[in-house]
C-alpha cells in the first residue's frame, strides 16, 4: 500500500500498544472501542504528536515513522479534526481556513480559502467568526481547515460528537460525499458504532491498546473474532454452547444450547466438545407464523416466553425467554405490523426460528466456567 497510510505501533506502557491499520486512498478506517483503549493516541502517533516505542508510519511512498526516521508534526501531511473544533475565535471563517495554508503562495490563499469553504458547505458564511456560526457551521470550517494544507492523510477524532443528532447526520453525509472528491486515506475515531458501520470501509476494534479485529463493518459486527469483541460491539445474542459434530458435506457445524441442537455455519477449527460462544445478529431470527408455518421453520426452531416487545416505529424489538435449561434472553426485530398481526405482548408462547446461516461460532472466551460437554 504504497501509495495510502499504513501504521503500526508496539509498545507495554505507559500505554499499551500493540496496533497496526491500512488505509488505502479514498478508503475510510473507523477506530472503534471503549475510553482508554488507545485511538486517540494512534492518531496522534500518526500525525506525530505522539512518539511510540516501537512501530512505523508509513504515507504515501514515504516514511514517517520507523524509529530512525521521526519527522515533525508539520513535515508530516496530515489533516487534524478535533471534537471540540479548536479554531481561532478572533478570526473570520476564512482566515481560520487560510491560515493553514501556509504553503499556498499568498496571493492565491484567498482563494483557496473560499473554494474549500465552498466544499464544505459553507459559501456566504467566510467572514463569520465562530461564535457567530452553529456547532456544525464550525465543525465544517474545522474540516475545511484541515483540507487546506492539502493533506496526504485526513485524521477525524470524534469529530461529530459534540453535534446533536440532527446535526450530525448532515455532517455525516457530507463527508460521505467528500470522500469522492478527496481521494486520500481517512480514519475516523468514533464511539458511535451506527456512524463506523454507515461511513467506514473497514472498522478496527480497540481494546487495551490491542487491534482485536479489522474488517468490513458487516463482517466485524456479524461474524466477531471472540466473545470479547461481541461485547465490545454490545451485540445481544451473545451465547455458550458446545460443539457436538461437524457435517462439512452441508456447511454445518452442529453445537449443543441447553436443550437443544442447532445448526451453525460450519467451523472447522474447533473440535467436538470444544466448548464456545456464539452469537447471532436479531435479523437472523426469525418468527413462526401462527395461522401459516413455513418450510424454514424446520430450521433451529426454539420456543420461549416474550419477555419485552418495544414499537420503534416501523420495527419492533422483542425480548424472549427461553426456556428449558438455558433460561437466556434472544433478542430478535420484527416489522411492526407483523408484531401486531401475531398479537406478541409480554407472557404469550413464541417458536422462532434461529436461520443456520447467522449463527457465528467462536472459540470459547466466558466470564464463567465453560458449559458442560454433555449439554444434550
Amino acid at each position: 500500500m504504497s501509495e495510502g497510510l499504513y501504521a503500526r505501533f508496539e509498545q507495554s506502557g505507559p500505554i499499551p500498544l500493540a496496533t497496526e491499520l491500512r488505509c488505502a486512498p479514498g478508503e475510510l478506517v473507523a477506530l472503534v472501542g471503549p475510553s482508554g483503549s488507545g485511538k486517540s493516541t494512534i492518531l496522534r502517533g500518526i500525525a506525530g504528536l505522539y512518539r511510540p516505542r516501537a512501530g512505523e508510519v508509513r504515507c504515501a511512498g514515504e516514511t514517517w515513522f520507523d524509529g530512525v526516521v521521526d519527522l515533525s508534526p508539520q513535515r508530516r501531511r496530515c489533516g487534524l479534526v478535533f471534537q471540540n473544533y479548536a479554531l481561532f475565535p478572533h478570526l473570520s471563517a476564512l482566515a481560520n481556513v487560510t491560515l493553514a495554508a501556509g504553503h499556498v503562495p499568498p496571493g492565491e490563499r484567498d482563494t483557496r480559502g473560499r473554494e474549500l469553504l465552498e466544499l464544505a458547505n459553507l459559501a456566504g458564511l467566510e467572514a463569520r467568526r465562530p461564535a457567530q456560526l452553529s456547532g456544525g457551521q464550525q465543525q465544517r470550517v474545522a474540516l475545511a481547515r484541515a483540507l487546506a494544507r492539502d493533506p496526504q492523510v485526513l485524521l477525524l477524532d470524534e469529530p461529530f460528537a459534540a453535534v446533536d443528532r440532527v446535526t450530525r447526520r448532515k455532517l455525516q453525509r457530507e463527508l460521505a460525499l467528500l470522500r469522492k472528491r478527496v481521494r486520500i486515506p481517512i480514519v475516523l475515531v468514533t464511539h458511535d458504532l451506527d456512524e463506523a458501520r454507515v461511513l467506514g470501509d473497514s472498522m478496527s476494534i480497540l481494546h487495551h491498546g490491542h487491534t482485536l479485529q479489522c474488517g468490513s463493518p458487516v463482517e466485524v459486527m456479524t461474524r466477531p473474532a471472540s466473545a470479547e469483541v461481541a461485547r465490545l460491539l454490545d451485540l445481544g445474542n451473545l451465547f455458550e454452547g458446545v460443539v457436538r459434530e461437524h457435517r462439512a458435506e452441508r456447511n454445518r457445524t452442529l453445537i449443543g444450547w441447553g436443550d437443544y441442537q442447532l445448526e451453525a455455519v460450519h467451523a472447522p477449527r474447533l473440535k467436538p466438545g470444544d466448548p464456545v460462544n456464539w452469537v447471532i445478529a436479531p435479523e437472523y431470527v426469525v418468527l413462526h407464523r401462527r395461522d401459516r408455518p413455513s418450510q424454514g421453520e424446520r430450521e433451529n426452531p426454539v420456543s420461549g416466553v416474550v419477555q419485552d416487545c418495544v414499537s420503534l416505529g416501523e420495527t419492533t424489538s422483542v425480548s424472549i425467554r427461553i426456556g428449558g435449561r438455558i433460561g437466556e434472553q434472544l433478542a430478535m426485530n420484527i416489522a411492526t405490523h407483523h408484531a401486531r398481526r401475531n398479537k406478541l405482548a409480554p407472557g404469550e408462547s413464541i417458536t422462532v426460528t434461529l436461520l443456520g446461516e447467522g449463527i457465528h461460532l467462536m472459540p470459547w472466551g466466558g466470564r464463567h466456567a465453560p458449559p458442560a460437554t454433555d449439554s444434550a
